[in-house]
């Protein structure tokens, strides 16, 4: 578990740098709670995919025909942007069976699909009122440290 924080903390830290060329804030701390980054690091498995890495020529058709080799497909949602009506770039595929979404996540993960390589995981569930995960930045004033 503490291994899996320690990673986290060092991708997330990547994350917010501006620059390769800047140096890490020495001020940053990471507040969460076990079950935040439980939630971070293990991607349990079911019958819903997350796939990022989409053309935003691709339609629900065209995933669906892609994954359908893999079972049966019951859903497919491709995220929009609300005001431009353009695909974000990601979406979710919803199988019957949990094992028909782990053979297509094996197979599509890293695969590429109409020029841009797929990112497959398997969807978390959004809880609401559950724990977030919130990088705090420290800051000096007047030379007292104080943390926001």
């Amino acid at each position: 578990m503490k291994n899996n924080l320690i990673g986290f903390a060092r991708r997330l830290l990547v994350a917010v740098r501006p620059s390769p060329l800047a140096p890490y804030h020495h001020g940053l701390r990471l507040y969460c709670t076990p079950a935040a980054t439980a939630a971070a690091s293990s991607s349990p498995t079911n019958d819903k995919l997350f796939v990022a890495g989409l053309s935003w020529s691709v339609d629900e058709k065209t995933l669906t025909d892609a994954f359908s080799d893999f079972g049966q497909v019951t859903e497919v949602r491709i995220m929009y942007d609300k005001d431009t009506g353009r695909s974000r770039g990601f979406g979710f595929v919803y199988f019957s069976k949990e094992e028909e979404a782990k053979n297509a996540k094996d197979a599509m993960d890293g695969r590429a699909f109409l020029g841009r390589p797929l990112r497959i995981s398997f969807a978390l569930e959004k809880v609401r009122g559950a724990p977030v995960v919130v990088p705090r930045l420290r800051s000096n004033v007047n030379g007292v440290r104080r943390d926001h």
